[in-house]
């Protein structure tokens, strides 16, 4: 089977008809589709993700056995530089380091990741991560390291929810000086709409499920958050910290 750009000159020259180069070249992409899947069995591994959308494929590891998590990273570590799993265990890690000396584990943000590639892609384009208080710093250290794996420089500020609103005015200049700022909170989540009037760029809040029982493991911070009065302000999912940097990161890299 021809490849796509000389399907593609065989047209220009005349050649091939534009039925004939319509159907070789749906053929050339179905194959190319193929390929670039690894079937393990238990797991199907896209191996384009980096191509198609700036990184690849990452790992949630809850639910999947220690050897079904290592055997997923391994293969995505003999080939990027860069990789992650998510709410991983340390056994993983245990697992992996001997045959991948830069592997590390976060033990508060339950990660493990292969950080080869500490090129800064972003330059002084920051994100801040702020926190409401220590309990959200696990969602908020998922989100800051996400960020930095992908190329970012993260400025953490933690613990300065609205008990003591002070503590975050005195840091006030420190968030305006971020390019995206995301906020995580637990309890009632009302730092983020807080935030979200403080600042003239993307505000992206995460809900914990930090709180007493009202709390509802965090949907009233949720609901609060996607009720916010501040403009600006998005909402990923209840202690989504992976999924807030992610969006944090792709923010960054517009220009």
């Amino acid at each position: 089977m021809a490849d796509i750009t000389t399907i593609l000159q065989q047209y220009k020259d005349g050649s091939l008809t534009l039925d004939a180069a319509q159907q070789q070249l749906q053929t050339a992409v179905s194959l190319a589709d193929a390929a670039s899947v690894e079937d393990m069995g238990f797991a199907n591994i896209d191996l384009q993700r980096k191509e198609r959308c700036g990184f690849p494929e990452v790992v949630y590891c809850a639910g999947k056995t220690i050897d079904q998590s290592v055997q997923i990273l391994t293969l995505l570590m003999q080939q990027y530089d860069n990789v992650i799993g998510t709410r991983a265990d340390k056994a993983v890690y245990d697992r992996l380091v001997p045959q991948f000396p830069d592997v590390q584990y976060h033990e508060l943000a339950r990660m493990v990741y292969q950080r080869k590639d500490t090129h800064n892609d972003n330059g002084d384009r920051t994100i801040a991560v702020v926190t409401a208080g220590t309990s959200d710093i696990p969602v908020a250290e998922e989100a800051a390291l996400t960020a930095e794996i992908m190329g970012n420089v993260v400025e953490r500020i933690y613990d300065v929810g609205v008990a003591g609103i002070h503590r975050l005015l005195r840091r006030a200049d420190d968030i305006r000086k971020a390019n995206v700022v995301v906020v995580v909170a637990g309890m009632e989540g009302a730092l983020a709409s807080v935030v979200g009037g403080l600042v003239n760029k993307p505000v992206i809040a995460v809900p914990t499920s930090i709180g007493y029982g009202a709390n509802f493991h965090g949907l009233s911070a949720l609901l609060a958050m996607l009720n916010s009065c501040a403009a600006g302000v998005s909402v990923v999912n209840i202690d989504n910290g992976f999924g807030a940097g992610r969006l944090a990161d792709m923010i960054n890299r517009m220009r």
